[in-house]
């Protein structure tokens, strides 16, 4: 079997010979900072120990991150009548998305804090900080009492919460993307940077497992009273324990080299806008599919079913849960598609998909039938996964060394404050507004084309090393 075909299971061990590994030379010929090492090629002083080390700590500190971050997307409903008891369901829930959109507009300012902390002091600095405040701030929701309590404090105390997630989230995706793709072979970058969206995945499907269970074992009742706060409670032990596993590893090999070499800029975000701003707003755009339909298909989407459409609570759940698995198993082939095929070639195929399919899609979720909403969420769930699967190692790749982190931070961030964060209340909005609801889709479907027009606009970045400038 070829090096781009290998399985997930021996992604962290290969240490095979890597293309473009010439240690005094880039793409263009030029000598790298020392010449001892090139950018994203077979590094001798790595281990396959270490490699297998750097994938586990990527898996489960940011399965940690998201998990934390996700719960609240699934138990929506539930804290709309916790929070915004007073309102009609459609409001309060208006209202608890609108609370989840807030909490993204801090993370274009997370991103800078965090890229600057990435690229001036260390990657594992960053990804160990962040992971430190989400796991505190996630802990913090379960202790929050509701609106029968202390009236309107509670919602109050849960946006200042959100908000901190907010931030500590904007750090961890691209952290732990550039970090997998710095330390991974040069013809597996694609394979590696795929147990980010993996890990991800991993958390949403922890945290719908959860959510469902509770569903199903508790009253509603006892939900509104207690039983939501429990995965909330879970993010204290979780967190600790991703959090010592990221301080047991070391900064890449081509960080170390720069900050031994004093090559690490001063104001690494300053420097992305002046000298990188046409690369900056081509990944803001290439992300905006990821933005949108992430948080469509995977978070929103039991909302959608059970609010929307009127399938049982346990059943969305159910739904949601069964995408998510098959979405994990996905995300491993496509990324090993980008390293034989392109970025590229697999990013423009994720974004005609949608624009083609997305409508029809979500016209067969209208139908009721259990099997018909399973099987086109594995549909999105795949389509999806042609960009999630592919976007970190691209997004990595677009950036020099010295701004990687800012790069990927920035762009990633300032796309999901904008439409990531956005979608679920936007979805729900555009429903109450049109009363049309097919309108999430068409709504995925124009973030699908935006995005298609950025990646076309961009250079092919598989076959390259990485640049340091």
């Amino acid at each position: 079997m070829s090096n781009e075909t290998s399985s997930p299971a021996t992604l962290a061990g290969s240490t095979g010979p890597e293309s473009n590994s010439g240690h005094g030379s880039t793409s263009s010929g030029q000598t790298t900072l020392s010449g001892h090492a090139a950018p994203g090629g077979h590094d001798p002083a790595v281990s396959k120990e270490t490699r297998r080390r750097v994938v586990a700590a990527s898996f489960i500190g940011n399965f940690v991150e998201w998990f934390d971050y996700a719960v609240y997307g699934y138990l929506a409903a539930t804290i709309a009548a916790v929070f915004f008891p007073e309102s009609n369901p459609q409001t309060a829930l208006l209202l608890t998305f609108a609370l989840f959109a807030i909490s993204f507009l801090v993370r274009p300012l997370g991103g800078f804090v965090w890229g600057h902390i990435g690229d001036r002091v260390g990657r594992k600095t960053a990804l160990s900080l962040s992971i430190l405040i989400m796991s505190g701030a996630t802990f913090c929701i379960a202790l929050i009492p509701g609106f029968n309590s202390i009236g309107i404090w509670a919602p109050i105390l849960l946006l200042v919460v959100r908000v901190v997630q907010g931030f500590s989230a904007s750090g961890e995706y691209a952290g732990a993307s550039a970090f997998l793709v710095e330390y991974a072979p040069a013809n597996k970058r694609g394979l590696y940077a795929a147990v980010v969206p993996a890990s991800t995945a991993a958390g949403l499907l922890l945290g719908s497992l959860l959510a469902g269970l509770l569903t199903i074992l508790l009253s509603a009742e006892a939900m509104q009273s207690w039983g939501w706060r429990l995965p909330f409670l879970l993010a204290a032990p979780m967190g600790l324990i991703g959090r010592y596993i990221r301080t047991k590893l070391e900064d890449t090999p081509v960080f170390r080299e720069l900050a031994e070499e004093d090559q690490a800029i001063k104001a690494p975000v300053s420097s992305l806008f002046r000298n990188h701003w046409r690369l900056l707003l081509k990944a803001v755009g290439a992300v905006l599919l990821n933005a949108v339909g992430f948080y469509v298909i995977l978070s929103y989407m039991p909302t959608y079913l059970s609010s929307e459409l009127g399938l049982g609570a346990a059943e969305s759940f159910l739904a949601t849960t069964i995408a998510l698995v098959t979405y994990i198993g996905f995300i491993f082939l496509t990324g090993m598609l980008s390293d034989r095929y392109g970025r590229k070639k697999v990013l423009i195929a994720a974004s005609l998909s949608f624009m083609v399919l997305t409508v029809p899609a979500f016209a067969l979720l209208g139908t009721g039938n259990f099997l018909v909403i399973v099987l086109v969420q594995i549909l999105l769930g795949g389509m999806l996964t042609l960009n999630d699967g592919t976007l970190p190692s691209f997004l990595a790749e677009m950036f020099p060394t010295r701004v990687r982190y800012s790069g990927f931070a920035v762009s990633f961030n300032l796309s999901n404050a904008l439409f990531g964060g956005t979608a679920p209340f936007m979805a729900t909005l555009l429903i109450a507004v049109t009363a049309n609801e097919l309108a999430p889709a068409w709504y995925l479907a124009g973030a699908a084309a935006v995005s298609l027009i950025a990646v076309v606009l961009s250079r092919e970045t598989s076959k390259e090393p990485l640049r340091h400038e």
